[in-house]
């Protein structure tokens, strides 16, 4: 028995090396490149061309700052946070008043439209469709055209279905008796109970919208509405064999969403995993 017991010990002893292993070896797949972005953003252009991937000798603030002027950087960072806070806010508002009666079924066919939702999350762009409804309405090459391209997002309408579930009906039961109408229910009730899977859909939209680079290659042509990731394409081109300097920008680009990440990570777990366990 004793034995018997020595074995499972072993068993599970050799089971937590290998997790450790294994979150080594991806906290390594992950972090690797944005410390090596950090060693060359830090480097002088002399001192990269010598050795691209020796430790840098001396710290070079000075390429963040060139970057931050050179590339337009206050622009097109406010271009990115202009469309990222605004789609995301309207997507927001607008998927908890849509998604709430399709998980609750109070509308006909609720089961249909959520695997409708289901379907298009596989489904490859429809950007020919796209360009043409943009274009027929006037607002190519506009920046109110590029924001509504992301207010249609089936993954977060999945997360805010799969969260509303988890409340008790006897919430909505209770406000028709006190006489509160669908929209002050909503606003009042619903939204702070949802904060977590509100905060999951923020950080996994705004993500998308912050780093998309196809959308306004296609539907911007005026660099003064570039938002950042097309801009830097602008920047590579005019500084691209200033290695240093390229590596700030890039490290500029990643640090709101970063930052966006880190004030809303408590939320995201329970965000993302409600719904998945019925207890």
């Amino acid at each position: 028995m004793k034995k018997t017991a020595g074995v499972i010990r072993l068993r599970l002893n050799w089971g937590k090396v290998f997790s450790y292993i294994f979150l080594i070896l991806l906290a390594a797949a992950y972090l690797g490149p944005i410390l090596m972005l950090l060693n060359t953003s830090l480097k002088t252009m002399p001192s990269f061309m010598r050795d691209a991937t020796a430790f840098a000798k001396e710290l070079n603030f000075r390429n963040f700052a060139d970057a931050w002027v050179k590339a337009n950087f206050p622009k097109y960072l406010l271009n990115t946070m202009i469309y990222a806070v605004s789609a995301t806010l309207i997507y927001i508002v607008t998927s908890v008043f849509v998604t709430f009666p399709i998980a609750r079924g109070y509308v006909k066919c609720a089961n249909l439209l959520l695997t409708l939702y289901v379907v298009a999350l596989f489904l490859p762009p429809s950007l020919i469709p796209q360009f043409q409804l943009i274009l027929n309405l006037g607002l190519y090459n506009n920046p109110v055209g590029y924001i509504l391209l992301f207010l249609v997002n089936p993954m977060g309408v999945m997360i805010l279905v799969n969260f509303i579930k988890t409340l008790p009906r006897e919430l909505d039961e209770a406000a028709a008796l006190e006489g509160c109408g669908y929209f002050r229910f909503v606003v009042s009730i619903v939204f702070p109970l949802i904060r977590p899977a509100i905060a999951t859909v923020v950080v996994l939209h705004s993500i998308g919208i912050w780093n998309e680079i196809i959308a306004p290659t296609i539907y911007l042509t005026n660099k003064n509405y570039y938002p950042i990731a097309r801009g830097l394409i602008v920047f590579q081109g005019v500084y691209g064999s200033n290695w240093p300097t390229l590596a700030a920008a890039v490290l500029m680009l990643t640090a709101p969403m970063t930052i966006l990440f880190l004030f809303l990570q408590r939320y995201i777990v329970s965000g993302l995993t409600s719904g998945s366990v019925k207890g």
